[in-house]
């Protein structure tokens, strides 16, 4: 199953890179997300940074496609937002992963922690987007595209630490 999705996101690593979000971290982040788990970190925890992770892919992906001549909304959206959420899912087909068996709120804290990191990178890069509009196009300082969906991250990350505590 690892060699399978190393494999895909070998792929995806093999094409020219779509600009879309940084490659670089996108790495980084899923390189980290293993060792977490090994450590003990919280399953909410590890799935805000998963769910940043393949929001992260899916805009890299999109970006990829359009760069690409794809602009069917389906195959430019739809499409690389099932696969990569897909290839996600597939973390409970590991034997050693049980749904529903650790919860919070009465939801699998995995679950819910992708779908609070998918939201705190959605709002990340449109916050960044929003302040380099108002700055004529352009960053206010070097490499605010990774450091602004990163902090929303690290917040999230801090307020479910407390949380779970």
């Amino acid at each position: 199953m690892k060699k399978l999705l190393f494999s895909v996101f070998g792929l995806m690593m093999a094409t020219g890179a779509a600009h879309a979000v940084c490659p670089v971290c996108t790495v980084a982040v899923g390189a980290g997300l293993e060792g977490a788990r090994l450590l003990g970190v919280d399953d909410v925890i590890t799935g805000i940074w998963a769910g940043g992770l393949t929001l992260s892919l899916f805009f890299w992906t999109a970006g990829w496609l359009k760069k690409r001549g794809v602009n069917s909304l389906l195959w430019q959206i739809v499409v690389p937002f099932v696969v990569c959420y897909g290839l996600l899912a597939m973390v409970y087909m590991m034997p050693s992963v049980e749904y529903g068996v650790h919860t919070l709120w009465g939801i699998d804290k995995f679950l819910l922690g992708t779908i609070v990191g998918t939201f705190a990178f959605y709002f990340g890069a449109r916050w960044y987007m929003k302040i380099k509009r108002a700055n004529g196009g352009h960053a206010k300082f070097a490499f605010q595209k990774v450091v602004v969906p990163l902090s929303f991250l690290m917040v999230a990350t801090v307020v479910f630490w407390f949380i779970t505590k």
